[in-house]
């Protein structure tokens, strides 16, 4: 009886499934790397910068010389003393 398919795989269909598997593996990794990205970055949340403070506008005025220590002194004990009430 005569076979007309040797059951072996030629030197073509070696190179074919090497490929084929190295092809699959590198997609594998590949989703498992963007997965893990995509993941990471959803967990890491940037905070919103923080309100500057009034005593904090002051301190930058005066580091910046918009005001004198006279006047930085004069409006910070203003802003400690509390809203100003109408009588």
């Amino acid at each position: 009886m005569m076979f007309w398919y040797d059951h072996d795989v030629g030197g073509w269909g070696w190179f074919a499934m090497s490929a084929g598997m190295i092809l699959f593996w590198a997609l594998v990794i590949t989703v498992a790397v963007l997965t893990g990205r995509t993941l990471d970055s959803s967990r890491q949340h940037p905070r919103p910068p923080a309100a500057p403070t009034p005593e904090g506008i002051l301190r930058e005025r005066l580091a910046r010389g918009e005001i004198d220590e006279e006047e930085y002194r004069r409006r910070l004990s203003a802003l400690h003393a509390g809203p100003l009430t109408k009588p």
